[in-house]
């Protein structure tokens, strides 16, 4: 057996989870390690949503196991449910907050703290979120980005060992992102385990450590985000969406003299891999192959395929989207002490 240093953050085996008749999660597996951000994306429906909640305790599960840091709180179709001695060492951030709306936002965060044996300074993580100038509004006049912010603040403020993220940029402007993604570095950088669902792409490619693809209630894909996008290769998008399959079978005649090429088709695009990183005279043998047969026109160049490449690949579909109803970031009146 192994010592609970060892253990991962979270294992998941065979979770399943129906509302009514109708199935959520269809058997979902996967493992994120200690001292990791681990993304969680799917687009909606798939059953990302319901796998999170069901992990951190939310949610009941109808089958599977799941060890959090090391302890079973769901084994078959029994939860154990969480101890208070392991929910302290759990930080859980919702996307529709599950804040208290009539309190003050630093009242909040400092009765959260009160919670904890060992918290972080509620004021410092104030600071740290742009939060200071509304500590004293009310949850409820909180524009959707404030909110976010200090849902974030309050899973955060017990030194979690792993937290649950849903969403933690929704709603957030720009430049208030950055910073987020910035604190949630520092905090993988120490040694804090992260889940994270997102909507945003680009989140989870500055983030993630691992990525699990849901689509369907089902893992579709898993790994680091360098194992999933695969090695450089030549991208041929042709004029026309419909020549894909004939400009795949044009490179494949026309390169079959080099062995090195791997051609394949997609559903928008041709990639052509090789054994080596492509250069100049990789990319002039594609571009000769296509113009004898009439493809000149296609557009080539030579690139890393993206999260958003084998996201639409897996499930057809793209991970961007309406994210939620949150309010965009504006300034907020503040209350009378």
């Amino acid at each position: 057996m192994s010592s609970p240093a060892a253990d991962p953050a979270l294992s998941v085996t065979d979770l399943r989870k129906s509302y009514g008749t109708r199935p959520a999660v269809r058997g979902v597996g996967f493992t994120a390690e200690r001292g990791v951000l681990t993304a969680v994306l799917g687009p909606n429906g798939a059953g990302k949503t319901t796998t999170v909640e069901c992990c951190a305790g939310l949610r009941r599960a109808d089958a599977g196991t799941i060890e959090v840091l090391g302890r079973a709180v769901v084994s078959g179709a029994r939860s154990a449910g969480y101890p208070a001695e392991l929910r302290a060492r759990v930080g859980v951030m919702l996307q529709d907050g599950g804040l208290p709306q009539a309190p003050k936002a630093g009242a909040v965060l400092e009765h959260v703290a009160r919670l904890h044996h060992a918290p972080a300074d509620p004021s410092q993580l104030l600071d740290r979120l742009g939060l200071r100038t509304v500590a004293r509004t009310s949850v409820r006049r909180l524009s959707g980005g404030q909110r976010q912010r200090l849902a974030l603040a309050a899973a955060l403020v017990g030194r979690p060992e792993l937290v649950f993220l849903d969403e933690p940029s929704a709603g957030l402007d720009p430049q208030v992102r950055l910073d987020v993604w910035e604190l949630l570095r520092e905090l993988r950088d120490a040694g804090v385990s992260m889940v994270l669902t997102t909507h945003l792409m680009q989140e989870a490619e500055e983030l993630a450590d691992h990525v699990v693809i849901i689509d369907d209630g089902r893992v579709v894909a898993r790994g680091s985000p360098g194992e999933l996008t695969g090695p450089e290769v030549v991208r041929v998008l042709p004029r026309q969406a419909d020549d894909v399959a004939a400009v795949a079978a044009v490179l494949r005649h026309g390169l079959a003299g080099h062995d090195r090429f791997a051609v394949s088709a997609h559903s928008t695009e041709v990639t052509v891999q090789s054994a080596q990183p492509p250069d100049a005279a990789i990319v002039a043998a594609v571009g000769t192959a296509l113009a004898e047969a009439g493809y000149g026109d296609a557009q080539i160049r030579a690139d890393r395929r993206t999260l958003e490449d084998v996201f639409l690949e897996l499930t057809g579909r793209r991970l961007g989207g309406p994210q939620t109803a949150l309010a965009p970031e504006e300034p907020q009146r503040r209350e009378p002490a």
